[in-house]
């Protein structure tokens, strides 16, 4: 479904569920030249909250441990980079509803160079 999703935005979907021992990527996508970094969370009911909401700062330090160990094993470090989230809220509906956050989070400031 967010695979699809992102196609319709535009995206190029480059990998999915990349995983290292550091971590996994749901989807590595390109949005106009820029590699994303796409975490794909859902919740069947909002009412306990948006599933954007439960990417707690250990999730953020795993996808982003991922991201770099990708970015230097296909020697991207020329290439822009972000972090987006695909937010799937009603899964069980027929027509659910999808969001998606571009820069959702941007690279702690301990990876940074």
């Amino acid at each position: 479904m967010a695979v699809s999703y992102l196609k319709r935005q535009g995206y190029g979907i480059i990998d999915r569920n990349y995983r290292t021992r550091m971590g996994e990527i749901d989807i590595i996508g390109e949005d106009k030249g820029c590699v994303c970094f796409v975490e794909v969370r859902s919740r069947n009911n909002p009412d306990y909250g948006f599933p954007e909401d439960t990417i707690t700062a250990a999730k953020r330090r795993k996808i982003e441990k991922a991201a770099l160990a990708y970015i230097k094993r296909f020697k991207l470090t020329d290439r822009p980079c972000r972090f987006d989230v695909i937010s799937i809220v009603n899964t069980n509906n027929p027509e659910p509803g999808i969001k998606l956050i571009k820069n959702a989070f941007d690279l702690s400031e301990q990876y940074r160079y």
